[in-house]
């Protein structure tokens, strides 16, 4: 007797997608750059007078924030980030640059993240900054406080060593950046 067959299942997205490529996925990192830096001046100068001593019209000087509006305006922009970033990933969706690139995030299994999940690559990317700061700290009063920049780009760099090519907060988070062309063409061309 013969065990009855089963039909083959059908792939998984894991399996109908690759991963994109470190060129692709750094020239989408520079697009974003370039949004990112747009969105946080207007949000800087929406907050400006928030954060100006006295009356910003009535400024004739520059004049830097004490530090208490420094980092209320910081930890208000690095939530503003957190939003954009874990709406723009979770459910599916995606930001501008990753359309224009063709890349999707995925999930371990290969299916969209959840907010949480995304939330946790955002703050898994402050990893080489939040470095950065710590090794600056150590090494200014040495002189050497330059030699704590790279440390920002730590994350992204990750990529050159990681088995997988994948990047640091990917890592960490458990997602991946695949190549969305194909399965837009599977679907008769749409994004």
């Amino acid at each position: 007797m013969h065990a009855p067959q089963t039909p083959p299942s059908a792939p998984t997205p894991s399996a109908r997608t690759s991963d994109a490529s470190l060129v692709r996925r750094f020239a989408a990192l520079i697009y974003e750059a370039l949004l990112l830096v747009a969105l946080l001046f207007v949000v800087n100068f929406a907050l400006l007078p928030l954060v100006t001593p006295g009356h910003a019209g009535a400024a004739k000087n520059l004049m830097v924030p004490a530090l208490p509006e420094r980092l209320a305006l910081f930890w208000i922009l690095f939530a503003v980030l957190a939003g954009y970033f874990t709406w723009c990933w979770s459910n599916g969706r995606r930001t501008l640059p990753m359309k224009t690139w063709r890349l999707r995030l995925v999930g371990a299994d290969g299916g969209p993240l959840a907010p949480r999940v995304a939330l946790m690559r955002y703050l898994a990317a402050w990893f080489g900054p939040l470095l950065a700061v710590a090794a600056y700290a150590v090494l200014a009063p040495r002189g050497l406080g330059a030699h704590a920049a790279w440390l920002v780009a730590l994350g992204f760099l990750w990529a050159i060593v990681d088995r997988d090519r994948q990047f640091l907060h990917d890592r960490i988070a458990g997602t991946r950046i695949v190549n969305d062309a194909e399965t837009a063409a599977r679907r008769g061309g749409a994004a």
